[in-house]
């Protein structure tokens, strides 16, 4: 939610404070970051998606060996993590930190064309959402991010049973994803609070709709998407991950897109590009 100026939604946070834990948590890597976000605009987005493509790109000798994972329909389900407007808008309270990666992969366009491609192929979707309520700023200890993302308001409602001020704020989805999760067909399952679904329903949903297969997608990679992988790797599903429909914060501390790959390619049944995805998805149909 977006905090209203005079109004404390009882965790002890008001606009005046998410601002100024914005500027202190975000300005050293926003300033970079944004500016260069802001150089990836119109034609020149397709120049950077190239560009990040090619900087990214897979090692031309492998070290280890190469698996990948086959879609069976009635088995396999297109899983998504925060695809939030926090996360993933220019408004989003992250921005500053994610914006750059998120412009250089082509992620809000890349999870829009897996949604569509696994609506129009009947895939079952999930969504695993993130959202704080005012009980969660009483945690007594935090680990780096959660303090972060605690004291920049991310994903703020003002309560699990309370939509007042979620339309449009930071922890809605992103406006072109609303008419393929709202379709009434997608489960969206209950928040995981931390980075994995150990606290959510995802994995009980999915058994019960006997999946065991997963593509993987969302936000973000070194974070929740990773950490939903090796969760999920855990309880014996197979799972590919969509390398371009994710993106992470570039920091000084380092570049969260490119960590996570390296740990997709060392762990995950399958590291795939958009494109062939959503190929994937139309021929298993």
């Amino acid at each position: 939610m977006t905090h209203d100026q005079n109004h404390d939604c009882g965790c002890g946070i008001t606009q005046e404070h998410v601002d100024l834990a914005r500027r202190r948590v975000l300005a050293g890597a926003a300033a970079g970051a944004a500016a260069g976000a802001a150089a990836f605009t119109g034609g020149a987005a397709t120049a950077a998606t190239d560009e990040a493509r090619a900087y990214y790109a897979d090692p031309e000798t492998r070290g280890l060996p190469q698996i990948d994972m086959e879609i069976d329909p009635g088995r396999t389900a297109l899983v998504v993590t925060d695809p939030q407007i926090d996360f993933l808008s220019e408004d989003g309270v992250t921005w500053g930190v994610v914006g750059e990666s998120v412009t250089e992969q082509g992620t809000v366009d890349n999870i829009e064309r897996l949604f569509a491609a696994a609506k129009a192929a009947g895939m079952p979707v999930f969504i695993s959402p993130h959202y704080y309520y005012p009980h969660d700023h009483e945690w007594h200890f935090e680990g780096t991010l959660e303090k972060t993302m605690h004291s920049i308001g991310m994903f703020d409602r003002l309560g699990p049973l309370n939509l007042d001020n979620f339309e449009g704020s930071g922890a809605d989805w992103m406006p072109q994803y609303k008419k393929y999760i709202e379709d009434g067909e997608t489960i969206v399952c209950s928040p995981h609070k931390v980075y994995s679904p150990a606290q959510n329903d995802l994995n009980l949903q999915m058994r019960k709709r006997g999946i065991d297969k997963v593509i993987l997608a969302g936000m973000s990679a070194n974070l929740c998407t990773q950490a939903h992988l090796y969760d999920l790797l855990e309880l014996g599903y197979e799972v590919a991950v969509v390398r371009d429909a994710t993106a992470g914060a570039k920091v000084p501390e380092g570049d969260g897109y490119l960590a996570a790959l390296i740990n997709f390619r060392m762990v995950a049944n399958g590291v795939w590009w958009t494109d062939d995805a959503v190929k994937r998805i139309a021929a298993a149909s």
